[in-house]
């Protein structure tokens, strides 16, 4: 078991195709770990285990590794890059104490790798940049450097540089003089000094008072300048050919924090805010950040970051507030898709449980001794749907049971079943996220399912006062049934709450009071399946105000009907409207795109609220647009930004539906219900 001083926690960020999974395999080789250097190519790495993930030459989700090279262990988590699998990457942010935010030096600074800085910036993470293929044809690594320090800022710092041949890197934390097309070692060296010195003020005034600052004392405060981010080095790799990894290496070991050192985790418990100390004497505290199932035995595997005490088959393990322990078996230590059963996780360490079912992202795992929750990074909120059925019947339970198993794995995957339209809706960040867990359905636990666009969850209303009578009666050989309403509607604010505002009027017992339940549950009726084009009605004020019974044949179910049917009446004179659903849209995109997408979103009939410059040449626009016209919108962004542009988006509110649009869907509607 390692000292929590010699643990290294390291998360590899960055866009898809940057190298992170080849670094990862460069370090593993480098430091001995394993003794061939697989490639993506030929489907052999460690990191890339799943069947999946190999078939698609990419990182879907996060994989774990260890190492230790110079009597320090390094727990190494190599994260998927692609915008749609953003989820594990973030998930992975809390359980690391240093994020290495991976860059290509043929694309540059690419959409994750600002969200992954940004998510490791906001966790108060330790940041260093790698400057990957660095021997690429098309690179200019000069300009990439400026551009990295005007978007992330000028604390980014050379902390080696390429060589001119590019066969190997130039130390510039030690070395003061050398040659790199880059820039001047001298003057690399003179800037992360001046970096590195923000953080301690005695050794700034030291420097500033002219005084030469040596070696030893520059890597005496570099972790600390690192913790607090007065410096974020620039390192230089080509991973495939394993040139700049050793360095790599080299910083890990000496300068990035250990547990002690990092920022510590927090939990919170209401308004109280507990800050979690590294001891491995203390109470146990660990967060579940990621979970997953093996593809040949379904078994179940949560990892924990364990922040504090130590975790060992004997542990009794509590989840959140529960109140039942459970023995968590031997922790295991994941080489990707290896297992490796040890003694015991201690405080700092990475390590997984297997079969424990009740292990959910995010939770808190504890001894009893501590309670309250960890702030989760920012996930995106899933909005790319698409509506399912299973392609044979029988297979409900199976499709709920793989469901259930996706959702576990995945933050930004959701699955619900749509109270309004009554369809089994699936939402991602993507289409090829979504298609990917629908092949992982298929191929995982063999349920096959048919989709379709889910239906928009319109509404309906009324624009206009009106009075509606409905008399039921009926008489058969036995007892009859009686009951006679008048009721008036008018128009409520848009968006009220509750969606029906109600009155009883009634004076004089024309109803007697105990039939009141009755006409309501008959409006209700209504207001559950519209009178337009069957969608739930809302903002609507009605006032039961007179009616008739009769002594015998009045009942419930007489003054059900009757309250329904004054209420159709009253709604087909109120100039009946369908409502559509408006969303908050903010879309990040490359500046040089800005007129592009403002004009396609107005062709959507979408309104620009405002537009926000970011660093880098970004631009973030606010816009107002109806949901109908952007269900599908992440395909047509990648379009018109060659992948560069993001966008959420959330309920606004809800409008009148144009009237050219509101006869297409209730000619749709009119044309289900014939099929039916």
């Amino acid at each position: 078991m390692a000292n929590v001083k010699d643990l290294r926690n390291v998360v590899l960020l960055g866009h898809g195709s940057a190298g992170k999974t080849s670094l990862a395999e460069s370090i593993l080789h480098k430091s001995g770990t394993i003794n061939r250097l697989g490639t993506i190519d030929d489907k052999s790495t460690t990191s890339d285990y799943d069947e999946e993930e190999k078939q698609r030459g990419h990182s879907l989700y996060s994989s774990l590794l260890y190492l230790s090279y110079e009597n320090k262990t390094i727990n190494l988590i190599d994260t998927p890059g692609y915008p749609d699998f953003i989820g594990a990457a973030l998930m992975s942010v809390p359980a690391a104490d240093t994020a290495v935010i991976v860059i290509s030096a043929a694309a540059g600074i690419e959409l994750n790798t600002r969200k992954h800085f940004a998510a490791a910036s906001n966790a108060n993470k330790a940041r260093i940049l790698v400057i990957n293929k660095m021997d690429a044809d098309n690179a200019d690594l000069r300009e990439l450097v400026a551009q990295i320090q005007e978007t992330f800022g000028p604390q980014c710092r050379c902390a080696n540089l390429p060589s001119d041949d590019k066969k190997s890197v130039i130390d510039c934390i030690v070395n003061a003089e050398g040659q790199s097309s880059v820039m001047e070692v001298a003057q690399a060296h003179t800037d992360l000094l001046e970096s590195v010195i923000e953080a301690d003020d005695a050794l700034m005034e030291s420097y500033l008072g002219g005084e030469e600052i040596s070696a030893e004392k520059i890597s005496e405060v570099f972790v600390k300048a690192l913790v607090a981010g007065t410096v974020i080095p620039i390192v230089f790799t080509n991973a495939r050919d394993e040139i700049g990894t050793t360095e790599l290496l080299d910083i890990l070991v000496r300068y990035a924090p250990s547990p002690e050192e990092a920022t510590p985790a927090v939990l919170f418990d209401g308004d109280k805010k507990t800050e979690i100390k590294p001891d491995p004497n203390g109470p146990l505290a660990g967060m579940v950040f990621r979970v997953g199932f093996d593809a040949r035995s379904n078994m179940k595997y949560g990892s924990i970051r364990i922040f504090s005490g130590k975790l060992d088959s004997g542990t009794s393990l509590l989840i959140n507030d529960a109140r039942k322990a459970l023995r968590p078996g031997h922790p295991l230590k994941m080489q990707g898709g290896e297992t490796k059963e040890v003694e015991a996780g201690t405080c700092g360490d990475i390590i997984t449980l297997a079969k424990i079912d009740e292990l959910s992202l995010g939770d808190l795992v504890h001894d009893g001794k501590c309670s309250g929750k960890f702030e989760l990074p920012a996930i995106p909120r899933p909005m790319f749907a698409l509506a399912l059925e299973p392609a044979s019947r029988g297979d409900e339970n199976k499709l709920s049971s793989a469901l259930d198993k996706l959702c576990d794995e995945d933050a930004c995957f959701k699955v619900s079943r749509d109270a309004q339209t009554k369809e089994l809706v699936i939402n991602g960040l993507g289409d090829l996220h979504l298609r990917i867990m629908l092949a992982k359905m298929e191929n995982r636990y063999k349920v096959s399912v048919n989709t379709k666009p889910p239906k928009i969850p319109y509404r309906e209303t009324i624009t206009a006062k009106a009075d509606g009578h409905y008399r039921h009666k009926k008489q058969t050989g036995g007892a009859g049934q009686f009951g006679e309403v008048y009721l008036r509607v008018e128009p409520a604010e848009r968006d009220s709450d509750p969606s029906l505002i109600y009155s009883w009027d009634i004076f004089g017992g024309t109803i007697p009071g105990q039939y009141e339940p009755a006409i309501l549950k008959g409006v209700h009726d209504v207001m559950d399946s519209g009178i337009v084009a069957g969608f739930p009605m809302q903002d609507i004020k009605v006032s039961v105000y007179d009616g008739k019974h009769h002594p015998v044949d009045s009942k419930e179910v007489a003054f059900r009907a009757a309250g329904k049917g004054a209420f159709i009446d009253a709604l087909e004179k109120a100039k009946p409207v369908l409502l559509e659903p408006i969303v908050n849209m903010e879309i990040t995109v490359p500046a040089d795109n800005m007129g592009d997408i403002t004009g396609d979103l107005s062709s959507r009939r979408g309104r620009v609220t405002g537009q926000e410059m970011l660093p880098g040449n970004m631009v973030n626009i606010f816009a107002q647009v109806p949901l109908s016209e952007v269900a599908n919108y992440n395909s047509q962004l990648k379009s018109v930004t060659g992948g560069q542009g993001s966008y959420s988006m959330e309920l606004s509110h809800y409008e009148p539906t144009p009237p050219n649009i509101q006869q297409q869907v209730i000619a749709q509607y009119k044309k289900e219900r014939e099929s039916e």
